[in-house]
């Protein structure tokens, strides 16, 4: 099956939240290529997704490597590494998708909003990139713990936005392959409301001593 699924690029893959889903999508039977500046560090990362999910078509490369192998790109690092990655990358984006999972967090005041001037940290991405690069906005308000717990659903749903419908669908599908409940969000600017909903849920995270809260939307069948 996963020969005809296009390979799927988690740069920052390292990190948890990069490293849970390409666990999600290797399990769902993508071909992962995980990325990060210590290349060692991305091969022990892709041992890991290959022990915890099974699949034998993961494997860990340089920033560049990653980025010039993936069909799909996802950028998974801090928002303090954002533009940069991007930066080194941008020569390897073009007429790809890149899913930018970047909330604009300011250590250590991370339970507070604190948005870019622009309003979002995915619309300064496709600024720097241009019209040769279809960027998304996806999978911000999902804990690292929840897309971690392979054998359960994930509970919470993602919000995807882009200017551009067909990569939103894309997008869309990617996530529903993967075990998630996945909703057209509308424009990238829109980002703003998914990258600011994230500091609300790691305030009630320690407010309420949970862990992985999320958000669920009804009234769509």
């Amino acid at each position: 099956m996963s020969e005809s699924l296009p390979v799927i690029s988690v740069l920052g893959g390292t990190g948890k939240e990069g490293r849970a889903l390409a666990s999600r999508l290797a399990r769902a039977g993508y071909p992962i290529v995980i990325g990060s500046r210590d290349p060692a560090r991305a091969a022990e990362a892709a041992s890991t997704v290959i022990e915890t999910t099974g699949s034998q078509k993961v494997s860990g490369a340089s920033l560049d490597e990653a980025a010039a192998g993936g069909a799909i790109v996802l950028l998974t690092v801090p928002r303090s590494g954002q533009l940069s990655t991007l930066e080194q990358v941008r020569p390897h984006l073009q007429g790809k998708i890149l899913v930018d999972v970047t909330v604009p967090l300011v250590p250590p005041r991370v339970a507070k909003v604190q948005l870019p001037e622009c309003g979002s940290a995915v619309v300064e991405a496709q600024r720097l990139l241009g019209a040769g690069v279809r960027v998304v906005s996806a999978f911000q308000n999902i804990s690292h713990e929840r897309l971690e717990a392979l054998g359960e659903p994930v509970g919470c749903d993602v919000l995807v936005c882009s200017d551009d419908k067909e990569a939103r669908q894309v997008v869309v599908d990617l996530a529903t392959a993967a075990g998630m409940r996945a909703y057209h969000a509308g424009a990238l600017a829109n980002s703003t409301a998914a990258e600011a909903l994230t500091s609300v849920l790691i305030f009630m995270n320690g407010f309420y001593k949970a862990h992985g809260a999320g958000i669920q939307i009804v009234g769509i069948d």
